[in-house]
């Protein structure tokens, strides 16, 4: 079997079936398999995913949700040398894995190969901006991670810890990949065609937001941080290539200067005058670079969720990311 299309899904229903109908199309002629890897959905994700013929696994424990488990949890049932990693919100272009299994075969120091992605849903403030930042890694070329999903070598996974996604990550699960294969010499690449389309979320921004407390998500950077301390040649790659890392470090000396005023002993006019220049600082920095009060504001309060995440992140434990995941098989009605 040449490759498996794990595809990772919590409460999809609304686009389960467009994307499970786009990777077994994908996977046609390949001698490949598709495997939906669902963390519990409570909606009719399972129920519409058993109508195809597709492996469908389950996690067994709520509390082990997270973004880096899904597609272990696939990969853990998986057995094809080359897997790609699929979100349920995303719709698989058909010739993509032919292109992506070619570079494979021809460049055998690849470890991964993306495509370029197209996103369906730009009304959200959140995807306006992720548009407009074009990132040097969704680029075609060579990367420092392939964020989105990709088509990966089992061998490489195999010498770079042999597991996929780290299950402890909330979120940042493609960037410790990335990083756990580039610290041991393999390399990512983005070829300049259609891998996919998303389909994203469409809640207002701000709910978004909250949604991503709630689910720990904004936990992702400090647990990716948690989970490469101690190896130096991994941490230097991390700080490389999540250079937000440093922006959130910025906010933590903001917090820290707006605490300090209250304490500096100088007239109270001056000390509210100072207080209220460093708080708009960064509101008015990013008028300036977005020309958009809308989207300024939503990146300072973004900040806010991120670097607080962040330190909670930092502060959890982690289990072995090897490890297996408790979870089962069900059967399809196909």
């Amino acid at each position: 079997m040449s490759v498996s299309v794990i595809i990772k899904a919590l409460n999809e229903q609304a686009h389960i079936e467009r994307s499970i109908r786009s990777a077994l199309a994908a996977v046609e002629g390949l001698g490949g398999e598709v495997i939906l890897a669902d963390s519990l959905s409570t909606d009719a994700t399972v129920e519409i995913a058993s109508q195809f013929p597709v492996k469908i696994v389950q996690l067994l424990n709520s509390g082990d949700r997270s973004c880096g488990i899904g597609a272990q949890l696939g990969y853990q049932h998986s057995s094809a040398e080359f897997v790609y990693i699929l979100d349920g919100d995303m719709e698989l272009s058909g010739d993509f894995l032919k292109a992506a299994m070619a570079v494979m075969h021809d460049e055998t120091d690849v470890a991964g190969v993306g495509g370029i992605i197209q996103e369906m849903n730009t009304e959200s403030l959140e995807f306006q901006g992720r548009v407009q930042r074009t990132s040097a890694d969704m680029q075609a070329g060579d990367v420092d991670r392939l964020n989105m999903g990709g088509l990966y070598r089992r061998s490489a996974v195999g010498q770079a810890g042999g597991y996929l996604t780290n299950r402890n990550l909330h979120a940042c699960e493609e960037v410790e990949l990335a990083i756990r294969l580039r610290s041991r010499g393999w390399r990512l690449k983005r070829l300049p065609i259609p891998a996919i389309k998303h389909y994203g979320h469409t809640l207002p921004a701000y709910t978004l937001l909250n949604k991503r407390w709630l689910s720990g998500y904004v936990r992702g950077p400090g647990e990716l941080v948690r989970a490469l301390w101690g190896d130096s040649g991994q941490m230097s790659l991390l700080l490389d290539t999540m250079r937000e890392l440093r922006l959130y470090s910025l906010v933590v000396v903001w917090w820290a200067a707006l605490f300090a005023i209250p304490w500096i002993s100088i007239a109270l006019p001056l000390k509210l005058s100072l207080f209220g220049t460093v708080l708009l600082m960064p509101l008015i920095g990013m008028l300036v670079k977005k020309r958009n009060a809308s989207m300024a504001l939503y990146s300072v309060t973004a900040w806010q969720y991120l670097t607080a995440g962040l330190l909670v992140g930092l502060s959890k434990s982690q289990s072995d990311p090897a490890a297996l995941i408790d979870s089962r098989v069900i059967p399809s009605s196909t």
